[in-house]
């Protein structure tokens, strides 16, 4: 048909069509947030081995806990003078926490092993009663969130003595609420600081040493912390 219209006819395009995408379509649920939810449902299942072993674990150190209640009243003694230096001591409140952390690595490990820990030394006899519970909870709170921080995959002496600070440093507020109410603001500062302290290196480097030194025994070959070099 002629054009009719007094314009020039348009040219047809010679640019060859665009070749079609060979790349495969990748799966759905294959990307990368994915995969971690995947890791992460996988190291957060609890095994029947992990459940024996923080129970077993946390009726020792429950023991260790009442022994070291009785030891408690001696060095109040010995602090009169100074009431905030007992937070130097604390620190072994907070074995179970870290300890537990570290070796069963899975999450709520820290909370479960403090709070049974703390209830087996009640079931012992220890002069605080029940609120050993609630110290239990809040003190393995403060060693979870650090194993939570770094996503319950790096368990190295640095990331125990983060454990063990902020165990401390939760053990102290709570005590300050709790028991030091009446103290000067000062006191109940040094109070949190020294227990920050003994939580670092009491419950922080020698639950970490411990674990290495387990982990050479062979006891913890069903753990990742006896076959890891940062155990």
């Amino acid at each position: 048909m002629q054009n009719t219209s007094g314009s020039a006819p348009q040219p047809r395009s010679t640019r060859p069509a665009p070749a079609p995408d060979s790349r495969p379509t990748p799966p759905p649920g294959s990307g990368w947030g994915a995969r971690f939810a995947a890791s992460w449902r996988a190291s957060a299942r609890w095994r029947v081995v992990d459940i024996v072993t923080a129970s077993v674990l946390s009726v020792a150190v429950g023991v260790v806990f009442w022994a070291w209640s009785l030891g408690a009243g001696g060095v109040s003694a010995l602090t009169a003078a100074f009431p905030p230096l007992l937070g130097l001591y604390s620190g072994g409140w907070l074995i179970a926490g870290v300890l537990g952390g570290l070796i069963i690595r899975r999450p709520g490990a820290a909370i479960y092993c403090e709070v049974l820990a703390s209830a087996v030394s009640m079931v012992l006899g220890t002069s605080y009663g029940l609120s050993v519970l609630l110290s239990g909870a809040v003190q393995g709170l403060g060693a979870e969130l650090v194993f939570l921080l770094f996503l319950y995959r790096r368990y190295t002496l640095p990331v125990a003595l983060l454990a063990g600070l902020a165990a401390g440093v939760f053990l102290g507020v709570s005590e300050n609420i709790l028991y030091n109410v009446e103290w000067a603001a000062q006191w109940q500062g040094l109070y949190v600081l020294f227990a920050a302290v003994s939580g670092v290196v009491i419950a922080g480097l020698l639950s970490w040493l411990a674990v290495r030194a387990l982990a050479r025994t062979g006891a913890l070959s069903q753990f990742a912390a006896g076959r890891s070099a940062d155990a």
